[in-house]
């Protein structure tokens, strides 16, 4: 069965698993997911639920739904996707750990909130950087040799050798250290060289599947994954 982590403030306050087909996210008590927040519409959202995946839809809510910072329409949900919708952050497991227990459970307010606005403008820049690009995208934030990476190749590769794509620094770090796979409509990033040189939002990786405005760490460099519309 389906879970769906509800976080507020990066502190999981409910789990929610199901075995319904699609349930429903809104302010309301008549939810299957109630978020009391006044940015978050009586009925702003819907999941449904197939055999092997989960499609996240915006009801036409007043302040929109984003999925790993991207602001979508619908969107299928991966695993560890993540579903902001107003002040809260929704996890999808297609699998729920065992010990789980199945969840019961006036007008909307124009959200405004330091968050919202940069959710906003963040991903309106991330459209224009990878439409201009014309694929999905690496942007140096840290210790890089360029603002921003195209990923138009099968394999990018990160390193101190002269011959990758894109070169980094830091100690320790091999001539090939890790690389970016795209496979089919996702970007999988391996760790091929020393133990704990890449990195994915501050955690150590060895094979991760990439999700939009994920921070990679490869030695001391720093880059922003911007998924595109080649996804």
């Amino acid at each position: 069965m389906p879970e769906i982590l509800v976080k507020y403030e990066d502190k999981v306050i409910e789990r929610v698993v199901t075995q319904k087909k699609r349930i429903s996210i809104g302010r309301t008590a008549d939810n299957d997911i109630v978020l009391d927040n006044k940015g978050v519409s009586r009925k702003h959202a819907t999941i449904e639920f197939d055999a092997d995946s989960a499609l996240v839809i915006d009801n036409e809510s007043l302040n929109g739904v984003f999925v790993n910072s991207r602001k979508v329409s619908e969107e299928v949900l991966k695993e560890e996707d993540q579903v902001t919708i107003g002040k809260f952050d929704l996890v999808y497991h297609p699998d729920a750990p065992k010990e789980a227990k199945l969840a019961e459970f006036d007008g909307t307010m124009v959200l405004k909130t330091r968050r919202q606005k940069e959710l906003l403008e963040k991903d309106k820049q991330a459209k224009e950087l990878t439409a201009v690009a014309g694929a999905s995208i690496l942007l140096g934030e840290a210790n890089a040799e360029r603002k921003q990476y195209t990923l138009s190749k099968p394999v990018i590769t990160f390193g101190t050798g002269k011959f990758v794509n894109v070169p980094v620094t830091g100690f320790l770090v091999s001539r090939i250290q890790s690389k970016i796979i795209k496979d089919k409509d996702q970007f999988v990033l391996v760790n091929v060289g020393r133990w704990s040189r890449t990195k994915v939002n501050g955690e150590r990786v060895q094979r991760y599947r990439l999700k939009n405005d994920d921070l990679i760490e490869v030695g001391r460099s720093v880059f922003r994954f911007v998924q595109g519309s080649d996804k």
